[in-house]
């Protein structure tokens, strides 16, 4: 007789860290964007692909398609590393609220020399960030191939914040603070 297979030990539930991404949104366009790029590809080693407004907003001077953030996204080893770096600048804290239905977590870190061996440079300036952590199970290919591409099922793809936080704890060493009441 066959063992029950248990969902925690079953390999194609197991969770995986898929991608890392890196937003420093400025709000502007010209001289300071251009810094917190050179920010960005110091801190993370990668070259920043810049964003563009979605909309006008006179207030503050915004046009629709003028560049206002940049962004990277890190794979494999280099997300990794980053990732312990940007969890020391937080000390290895993350809210419960950060964590959204699909298992990704988002935080932000308000000032980037924070994070270790930065140094502050006045030229350029000092620039937050937001990370993004996106988990994923064994499997989600099916749903970005070129070749015979398909849907991933609602039970595969959702990711409860359960396994999320233990994913973080035992994987990351991420302490996660829940909400009271």
């Amino acid at each position: 007789m066959s063992k029950p297979c248990l969902v925690k030990d079953h390999p194609m539930r197991r969770l995986q860290l898929a991608k890392v991404i890196v937003n420093m949104a400025v709000g502007e366009s010209g001289e300071r964007l251009a810094n917190a790029a050179k920010v960005l590809e110091q801190l993370t080693g990668q070259k920043p692909l810049f964003r563009p407004a979605k909309r006008t907003i006179k207030e503050f001077g915004i046009r629709k398609g003028e560049n206002i953030a940049c962004m990277v996204t890190l794979r494999g080893e280099k997300a990794l590393n980053f990732l312990k770096r940007a969890l020391e600048a937080v000390n290895f804290t993350i809210k419960e609220e950060s964590i959204d239905e699909y298992g990704n977590v988002s935080f932000g870190i308000r000032e980037h020399i924070l994070l270790p061996g930065v140094k502050y440079d006045p030229s350029v300036g000092i620039f937050g960030f937001d990370v993004t952590i996106v988990l994923e199970r064994p499997g989600f290919r099916v749903a970005r191939r070129r070749r015979k591409r398909n849907k991933i099922g609602k039970k595969h793809r959702i990711i409860h914040r359960e396994e999320t936080v233990e994913f973080l704890e035992k994987v990351l060493g991420v302490k996660v603070v829940r909400r009271r009441g």
